[in-house]
């Protein structure tokens, strides 16, 4: 967790933040999987693709280094998906994760949104886990959005 000393703090998308979501999905996306063509069209134009799209997108700041990212993007006008979620690797541990999904749900309800979805893969078992904590809860795959998905939860708002 972080100390007393660490600036801390989450800001909304800015145009000249906009390459930091794709950096930070690339890293993990890398790691643990492949970037799929849809990864490529919603990172490499955010603005466009989540932000026009009515979507949101937040940036996790610590010591003024971009850290973590998380988006709401626009399903319907009461459904937003969780997703574009990452945490750069020398950045974990300090609850950053946690910090975004928490700012994610404020706002979900602050929109008065009626449900949240996303899409995982079960071997991110720390990231299923932090979810299950929030009340996401595990319902059918229907297509697959993601090749890498293996998973769908939901929370009712």
């Amino acid at each position: 967790m972080m100390n007393n000393k660490q600036n801390f703090e989450i800001i909304e998308f800015t145009e000249d933040l906009k390459n930091h979501i794709k950096t930070l999905n690339y890293e993990w996306l890398e790691k643990y999987f492949r970037i799929e063509k849809t990864d490529i069209a919603n990172l490499s134009n955010p603005k466009e693709n989540i932000i026009d799209a009515g979507g949101f997108i937040y940036y996790a700041k610590l010591n003024n280094k971009i850290v973590g990212t998380v988006s709401l993007l626009k399903k319907t006008n009461a459904i937003f998906e969780l997703g574009k979620m990452a945490v750069t690797e020398n950045a974990k541990g300090y609850g950053i994760g946690t910090k975004l999904l928490e700012h994610a749900l404020k706002i979900a309800k602050q929109k008065q949104l009626e449900k949240l979805i996303l899409y995982s893969n079960t071997k991110l078992e720390t990231a299923i886990n932090m979810y299950k904590k929030y009340g996401f809860i595990e319902t059918e795959l229907e297509i697959r959005l993601y090749e890498r998905a293996n998973i769908k939860m939901e929370k009712q708002l």
